[in-house]
């Protein structure tokens, strides 16, 4: 690619992401509108955008949502969600800040088991209808959910997709992920619930009428099918027993979501149709036009200028490299989707873990996973899980826009990071 191509690339990236700060324009038409314009100037084409691997739309992450969506949509009509969140307030005695909490933890527990977006979409639900029941704006549990599904996923090898790029790239097992990034995680989540005290203190107003009410409801009440809760329960275990089986099965999530969501339409007696109603086909749309916008940085070969220089500047000092690795991540994590970037960064990593004789137990492998995975903490398009969840918001009519999300994702990621940085330096190097 020649260097106008480079250039009108970064142009066009930065004019769309200035449109989706803006919200002058819808997200979704603003990243159809800036994929279609990386094709238009031949920044990529059809072949690497719909079909390839490395910097093309990525067809697994869209169809484990659609799966996913399909899965959540059945379980919707069962009254589940609505059974958790009369036992979620009954538990925490409709005090706000002690929902918020458990919500945090729950979040953050599941999302180390399973992916975040899998975690979001089950848990944000359940977040809406406990709002609706004690009436309090939904926006600031949603935003405490998603920063804390993001940092509960550096956890663990299959919580966050890059950890298991990284995981493949570097020969690191379960366990290596369990035993170097849980114990921060677990900080890290203290931590965020520290900071939403403080960052929504304004929401937490206790409403005794409500709470009373509340107190008084049967939650097995809320079950309105039986039935098709125990077969939606059945086939929602056996998707979770497929994630966590990939390393034998060797099926892609994306195809354990659609067997499932397959399977659980064929057995039950919901409409077809209506399964499909509640797929959140824009949020699919906006993940689609964005892939194809970092496929043509990617394709470009400003991603690859851009982790060169760093590598350029690392040099020989492990700590230094760690630091920047680490802060580097994070920026650009919050700019663009963590999985390319760590895709473009891991053969980097790898060839500077090497040049250093094999670092400090893997250090600079942590350094880029805890900036990746905790970097998407920073705006509201930075991870997955952030999409999801805004387009979940809106369809229900509890919007979340771009900067309400960001000012507080900014102040968590410049935390985390931080508390991580110290963390890498008193592990491997202060106390190695």
């Amino acid at each position: 690619m020649s260097d106008w191509h480079s250039w009108a690339a970064i142009a066009v990236f930065v004019g769309t992401y200035a449109l989706i700060i803006s919200e002058k324009i819808h997200r979704v038409a603003a990243a159809l509108g800036g994929a279609g314009l990386m094709l238009a100037i031949g920044a990529t084409d059809d072949v690497s955008a719909f079909y390839s691997e490395d910097s093309g739309i990525d067809w697994n992450v869209i169809f484990l949502l659609a799966g996913m969506m399909m899965i959540v949509g059945v379980l919707k009509k069962t009254g589940l969600f609505e059974y958790l969140a009369i036992w979620a307030v009954k538990k925490a005695r409709a005090q706000p800040f002690r929902v918020m909490v458990m919500l945090i933890v729950i979040t953050a527990l599941a999302s180390a088991l399973l992916d975040n977006v899998t975690t979001v979409l089950l848990i944000a639900p359940v977040t809406l209808l406990v709002c609706e029941r004690l009436a309090l704006p939904a926006a600031p549990f949603l935003i405490a959910e998603v920063l804390a599904s993001n940092i509960g996923g550096t956890a663990t090898l299959v919580g966050d997709p890059p950890n298991i790029i990284i995981a493949s790239r570097a020969g690191l097992t379960f366990n290596d992920f369990l035993v170097h990034l849980a114990p921060l995680s677990a900080v890290l989540t203290l931590v965020l619930v520290l900071l939403c005290r403080v960052m929504f203190r304004k929401t937490f107003v206790y409403d005794e009428d409500r709470a009373a009410e509340i107190m008084e409801l049967e939650e097995k009440e809320a079950i309105k099918n039986p039935r098709l809760l125990i077969q939606g329960l059945i086939v929602l275990a056996l998707v979770i027993a497929g994630f966590v089986l990939h390393p034998v099965l060797h099926y892609e999530p994306s195809i354990v979501a659609l067997l499932g969501a397959g399977l659980l339409i064929a057995v039950s007696t919901v409409e077809t149709g209506d399964v499909l109603a509640e797929v959140e086909w824009p949020t699919l749309a906006f993940f689609a036009g964005l892939f194809i916008m970092i496929g043509g940085l990617i394709d470009t070969g400003v991603i690859e200028q851009v982790s060169d220089a760093l590598a350029g500047a690392v040099g020989d000092n492990s700590m230094g490299g760690s630091m920047l690795l680490l802060g580097a991540s994070g920026v650009l994590s919050g700019v663009v989707d963590n999985i390319p970037y760590v895709a473009t960064m891991a053969p980097i990593t790898s060839d500077l873990v090497h040049s250093l004789g094999g670092g400090s137990d893997h250090v600079m492998w942590w350094a880029l996973a805890l900036g990746a995975d905790l970097g998407g903490n920073a705006t509201a398009i930075g991870a997955s899980a952030n999409v999801v969840v805004l387009g979940i918001a809106e369809r229900n009519r509890q919007p979340v826009s771009f900067w309400q999300f960001t000012k507080y994702g900014l102040i968590v990621t410049a935390t985390t990071l931080a508390i991580s940085a110290l963390y890498i330096w008193l592990r491997y190097f202060a106390l190695a």
